[in-house]
């Protein structure tokens, strides 16, 4: 039998149909395994009947909810590559993600027609020729087909599973050093591997109850939610992360666990009564992103509420280290151990193992890891080397095998859970006129955990913060857009003219502007 991940829904619709698989939130919706594995077979033959094809790549725009999850489900059982979509781009990097994909249909909420119907007029500039909304009431484009039609339109019997083991599942997109996005593309095959591995690990049970708020673009909630299916637990789909309706789920619902980034558990702790909740049935929140402040997992600890720091990536289909729930509380501040099937090591720049309690870089070794950049063979070459996926993150392993995260060898700001590489927000702000230089650098943030902060050097003397923070404006998503700048004679860099952005940040340490 081939591995294929839509079929693994289909298994457990056979297994266990009368289960509840999925609580939609944001519709007050629920369904079962049984009925849930329908719509996606339903909407799997739609979309073969329209032309959609093995290999071929869809890209979904959706928010959570059961139409997405049931799409990339649908599209995984004939063949289709899903290509997931952070709904806070902007419509000029969405058009170089679909362009870069190839992707010849979109499936979209009708919250995102506007910057739909401008990717719909720019013509060839994408593949684009089925377009499917899912209106919810809204009116919908008039070039695209209704997404409610299509699905009612498809057979519930299974297609043919005719993909699957290396075939492609999904591509997902991940913001690059060199400032344009990287595809991760994963296999049914690593996949597979991410599910096995990360079942094996985490302390999720049948008929556990796993809410979702991080969106679905994110491995961090993707593979949670195969994963539900997987181990024959439920997924409860927030529409998108609201700190006082994760409270409220976690006692209506009687939720398990669930998976948090380190902003959202401090947005959490901002509610109202958030002490009072019925916490009975919930036994972990994990958390990942970036490393979590002990100070924050020993607020959680007090109201009895245990913090599993988890340490994963896109490009490894998500596993990489976790804590266990034996040493969460003991070892507070680490990031656990690698996954049951997936093997670490911690590396000096000749690619030696360092000793226990030295900073190297983490290599993260597993079947899960992806196979490739999507048409990047060049960035493929620098990250995966002689197996061993290269995280560009530093990290410090103790004589017994816990991980703690120390610092990342990339530039990267970690900005409420979202990637934010400063090389692609300097591209934006060189093109500012008045602008010589720039660098850009992450300061502390007590809301988002950190926020770009640009540092400029002025060609005209006349240019202000307000002029470069307005320039950004529209030209990346909101979550990218630096929080303030400042003005230097020239900017510090190596002989290799790299920017010491080292320097920068011990000269300009915020905090960033809320």
């Amino acid at each position: 039998m081939l591995n294929n991940v839509g079929l693994y829904l289909g298994k457990r619709a056979h297994m266990n149909p009368n289960v509840e698989a999925i609580v939609d939130v944001g519709s007050d919706r629920r369904f079962t395994f049984r009925e849930v594995d329908d719509r996606a077979n339903a909407i799997a033959n739609a979309l073969l009947a329209k032309g959609i094809k093995k290999g071929d790549r869809v890209a979904i725009l959706m928010m959570n909810g059961v139409e997405f999850y049931e799409s990339f489900m649908g599209l995984s059982k004939i063949g289709a590559v899903s290509v997931p979509l952070n709904w806070r781009l902007v419509a000029d990097e969405l058009t170089y993600i679909l362009k870069d994909a190839g992707a010849v249909a979109l499936l979209y909420g009708g919250d995102f027609g506007e910057v739909v119907a401008d990717l719909h007029g720019r013509g060839n500039e994408t593949d684009i020729t089925i377009w499917i909304e899912q209106s919810q009431g809204s009116e919908r484009q008039l070039f695209a087909d209704a997404y409610d039609d299509v699905l009612a339109g498809g057979s519930t019997q299974s297609p043919k599973i005719t993909a699957g083991d290396d075939d492609d599942v999904f591509i997902m997109y991940t913001s690059g050093t060199t400032g344009l996005p990287k595809g991760a593309q994963h296999s049914h095959n690593t996949m597979t591997w991410a599910l096995v591995t990360a079942n094996a690990t985490f302390d999720l049970r049948p008929k556990d109850r796993f809410s979702i708020a991080l969106p679905m673009y994110h491995i961090g909630a993707l593979m949670p939610a195969a994963l539900t299916a997987y181990s024959g637990s439920t997924a409860v789909l927030m529409r998108e992360f609201n700190p006082k309706l994760m409270w409220d789920l976690i006692e209506s619902e009687r939720i398990t666990s669930t998976l948090a980034v380190p902003a959202m558990l401090n947005f959490m702790l901002m509610v109202p009564d958030f002490d009072k909740v019925d916490l009975s049935s919930l036994r972990m929140i994990m958390s990942g992103a970036s490393p979590v402040p002990v100070s924050l997992m020993e607020k959680y600890r007090d109201i009895g509420v245990e913090i599993h720091q988890l340490y994963g990536l896109t490009e490894s289909c998500g596993p990489g280290t976790i804590i266990s729930p034996d040493d969460a509380m003991e070892r507070i501040g680490s990031a656990g151990k690698g996954y049951f099937h997936t093997s670490i090591r911690v590396v000096n720049d000749a690619g030696e193992d360092v000793a226990p309690g030295e900073p190297g870089e983490l290599l993260v070794q597993g079947a899960h890891n992806m196979k490739a950049y999507w048409n990047n063979p060049e960035a493929t070459a620098e990250t995966i080397r002689d197996g061993w996926l290269h995280t560009g993150d530093i990290a410090l392993c103790d004589a017994d095998g816990f991980i703690t995260i120390h610092d990342r060898v990339k530039d990267m700001v970690i900005s409420g859970g979202e990637n934010v590489y400063p090389a692609e927000l300097e591209n934006v702000i060189m093109g500012c006129p008045g602008v010589g230089d720039v660098a850009v650098i992450g300061q502390a943030s007590a809301r988002w955990g950190e926020s770009p902060f640009a540092v400029v050097v002025r060609s005209d003397e006349n240019l202000t913060e307000a002029d470069v923070l307005k320039h950004c404006d529209g030209k990346l998503a909101r979550f990218k857009q630096p929080k303030g700048a400042t003005f230097v004679d020239e900017i510090p860099r190596n002989p290799t003219g790299k920017p010491l952005k080292r320097v920068l940040r011990e000269q300009f340490p915020g905090p960033a502007r809320e």
